[in-house]
């Protein structure tokens, strides 16, 4: 009997930034790599004869789990990759379901009828995954192996192995980050003992404010609702200084209209269903002579601060930022402001000066963007 550890690749920044990451090649998260070292201690009394994994960067750090401890070389293979998402690459989650909600109730709830131009069907992920299984299954005739792949991909294989068909979604685990299913191969076809089991994570669950709402984003053009825009500054302005004392909207309003007029997607309005509760402003134009990004703004309605939201409005500058060839992040925070300062160094800002302003001081932040890339 052949034992096959099939594992869902660790929490990577498409998770994180609720977006579409097939085969977008984007980093490990901070949380993803303690759940990394969790797998570790899960497999560290674990008999392993080799190890499988996509070739996709997320997916082959999460079996370093196992190959380093148990000092085995990897294997990548291609056809174990995430299906292939074609225009929904990197697209955020609340985006696709508000734009094409008929679409993504099929990707979720009956995906044997899901099927968008220039990406895979379910049924060709089952195509070329499943045969790759089988082979490293008769491969290691007797051997104990574990699989690193991916969330769709792997409820493609549990589908072919369960006899569930994708038509009875609802029956179909969704595997969580790092989580494991537990096959037996006994020489003609595979039974599972056990499926989407993430008892190493006890302790380490991912946060509950990651399960909150998704935010989407429309491009906004302050023309159309210079209102709006100052008052976001004016909050913006008073969470940072605790009164709206020498706040003058003007030059901050006439800014954003250049930011949209330079680049259409600079500045963004946030919606949590149909309720306003943020925006980003972007300044394209600041940092392209170095190779850095500006956040001129982003801000939250005070309802919605500190309970996760904020990453999601991050999340699109380091979008935007990517796939302009930028290499970091670069904004201002007021000294004072020690929540805003808090809140971007947790998410991997670090302070390169302070500047005075107006009787206070700027920190000025910078953080570096991963090199993500289309494989």
């Amino acid at each position: 009997m052949t034992e096959i550890y099939l594992i869902r690749h660790t929490q990577a920044e498409g998770n994180l930034y609720r977006m579409m990451q097939g085969h977008w090649d984007g980093d490990v998260t901070d949380l993803g790599k303690l759940q990394i070292q969790a797998l570790a201690e899960r497999f560290r009394s674990v008999h392993i004869d080799a190890v499988y994994a996509s070739d996709l960067y997320r997916a082959q750090l999460t079996a370093s789990a196992i190959t380093v401890p148990h000092r085995l070389p990897l294997h990548t293979e291609l056809r174990l990759r995430e299906i292939n998402l074609g225009p929904w690459e990197t697209q955020f989650f609340a985006n696709i379901f508000a734009e094409q909600p008929e679409a993504a109730y099929y990707f979720i709830h009956d995906p044997e009828r899901w099927q968008i131009d220039g990406a895979e069907t379910f049924r060709q992920v089952t195509e070329r995954a499943y045969p790759a299984l089988e082979e490293i299954a008769r491969r290691h005739e007797g051997q104990s192996v574990a699989v690193v792949s991916h969330g769709v991909t792997i409820r493609c294989l549990l589908s072919k192995i369960l006899g569930i068909d994708l038509r009875d979604a609802k029956d179909l685990p969704i595997c969580g980050n790092t989580a494991v299913s537990h096959l037996l191969w006994d020489g003609s076809r595979f039974t599972a003992d056990y499926v989407n089991d993430s008892s190493h994570l006890a302790g380490l669950s991912v946060p509950a404010w990651q399960h909150n709402i998704d935010l989407r984003h429309e491009i906004f053009d302050p023309a159309t609702d210079p209102a709006y825009y100052k008052a976001c500054y004016a909050g913006a302005w008073e969470a940072a200084h605790g009164s709206l004392a020498g706040f003058d909207p003007a030059p901050y309003y006439d800014a954003a209209l250049k930011h949209h007029r330079d680049y259409p997607g600079a500045v963004l309005k946030f919606y949590a269903g149909d309720k306003p509760v943020g925006l980003a402003d972007l300044d394209t134009r600041r940092g392209a002579h170095a190779g850095y990004g500006w956040i001129t703004l982003l801000y939250l309605e005070p309802a919605y601060r500190r309970q996760g939201y904020g990453i999601q409005l991050l999340a699109r500058a380091d979008r935007c930022y990517q796939a302009l060839g930028r290499r970091s992040l670069r904004l201002h925070v007021a000294e004072e402001n020690r929540a805003a300062a808090a809140f971007y160094r947790h998410w991997g800002f670090r302070q390169l000066s302070e500047e005075s302003c107006g009787g206070g001081k700027l920190l000025l932040m910078e953080k570096a963007l991963g090199g993500t890339r289309y494989v």
